[in-house]
């Protein structure tokens, strides 16, 4: 039910297996919005955490370090007291019927009925792409005149109800060998050094005489509380 067609870049790719096994493994948190036809149009994939509700645990590797976090949390017998957005998507061509915010209130509904105290997210900003040379710590911070995130899917996220609470800047590390990364890109890639790629939050590092190249994305947590904060005396 999770398969349909995305709009990721090619040259996104997290391990699979762990990915296979914490949706298989927390099969009910993974969320599926279905057109009139049974047609799955939009999803909202998602793991449990252990977290103390302090962001400065929240780690820097975001996506990928939420994936590890989850079978380290899950085989530790932990409490999984925290839901982990990993993606939120839409079927291109969909995007105008508001589907991410459902999917999102979805989730959010979820992740309650579960007992969960909050929703953490590393947040891909939809149009950070277009800024790759920017460091995402001036790009999360930039605001329209309302106040509200000047990206769009961040806006999204606050508007319901979710706080920003800090850039994760390794959230994602996709490394390969120049023929992998031509054959994902269509770029000739003959010179070392940074390479702005269609896509990518950040430019990639070639390495030419390695015969290799990294990209490392960054992304940013934002919080979603779930429950009423805890009353101090």
């Amino acid at each position: 039910m999770l398969t349909m067609e995305s709009s990721w870049p090619a040259y996104i790719r997290p391990d699979p297996t762990l990915v296979h096994w914490a949706f298989e493994r927390h099969a009910r948190h993974q969320l599926v919005v279905l057109d009139d036809d049974g047609t799955v149009v939009a999803r909202a994939a998602s793991v449990p955490l252990a977290w103390d509700g302090d962001p400065d645990t929240l780690p820097d590797q975001g996506w990928d370090e939420a994936l590890r976090r989850c079978m380290s949390d899950t085989y530790s017998g932990r409490e999984l007291d925290t839901l982990c957005a990993m993606e939120i998507a839409v079927v291109p061509g969909r995007k105008a019927r508001r589907l991410s915010v459902r999917a999102l209130e979805a989730l959010k509904e979820h992740g309650r009925r579960a007992g969960c105290h909050d929703l953490v997210a590393p947040v891909r900003p939809s149009l950070k792409h277009a800024h790759p040379q920017l460091p995402m710590e001036r790009y999360a911070r930039r605001t329209r005149p309302d106040g509200l995130p000047e990206d769009p899917w961040l806006r999204v996220h606050v508007r319901a109800g979710g706080q920003v609470l800090k850039v994760c800047p390794v959230s994602m590390t996709i490394s390969g060998s120049l023929a992998q990364w031509r054959s994902w890109t269509g770029l000739p890639l003959d010179r070392s050094g940074p390479v702005e790629v269609a896509g990518a939050l950040s430019p990639v590092v070639v390495d030419v005489e390695r015969d290799h190249a990294v990209y490392i994305e960054p992304n940013v947590w934002v919080r979603h509380r779930l429950t009423a904060p805890p009353q101090h005396a």
